[in-house]
């Protein structure tokens, strides 16, 4: 890992750990996860969002007014309306991605449940993903959530991530194998 990843994760993971303890604490872990969702989608959707916590250009006031109109719109919990505010006054809202991803992991830890990042050719329907979820969970021994993504350059199958585990049943894989093994015949 990179330093200044690294540095990111450090960062984010204490803002994450004193969140989710106060969120617990407050008895709104519920809450939390509906600010996680809402973020996720401001730094999916909003080009203006990501500009605002990744640019150095925007003043600590500026950040500071743009976070509380964001959090007021989007009805974030004021634990976290609270925390992005104290962010943006220590100039530390670049390390929001990394907070999203650590809550969600901590969340996730809590509940017993693994997350499941599945990437496939097209879309799954709700069956595939219920079925796939049923095969990880017992294999995996606990709940597993899948974050399900497309990428039409695989062709076909699925890559699917659990923690340090990967399983490449992509036909682009097993293309790129037969390619390479066949190179060594000469």
């Amino acid at each position: 890992m990179s330093e200044p990843a690294s540095i990111s994760t450090g960062i984010a993971s204490r803002y994450a750990t004193a969140v989710y303890e106060l969120a617990k604490e407050a008895g709104d872990v519920k809450g939390l996860e509906s600010d996680i969702a809402s973020l996720t989608s401001a730094m999916a959707d909003s080009a203006d969002f990501n500009a605002l916590i990744n640019s150095p250009l925007y003043s600590r006031d500026e950040q500071r007014g743009a976070v509380a109109a964001i959090a007021k719109k989007a009805k974030l919990t004021k634990v976290m309306a609270n925390t992005l505010s104290l962010m943006a006054d220590k100039r530390r809202l670049f390390v929001v991605p990394h907070l999203v991803q650590t809550l969600r992991d901590i969340i996730a830890e809590d509940k017993g449940e693994v997350t499941a990042d599945v990437t496939s050719a097209k879309a799954l329907t709700k069956a595939q993903s219920d079925k796939l979820a049923k095969t990880l969970k017992a294999r995996m021994g606990k709940d597993v959530t899948i974050n399900a993504s497309v990428d039409e350059s695989l062709i076909g199958g699925l890559i699917v991530k659990v923690g340090s585990k990967m399983i490449d049943t992509s036909i682009s894989s097993k293309l790129s194998s037969l390619q390479n093994a066949m190179k060594e015949v000469g």
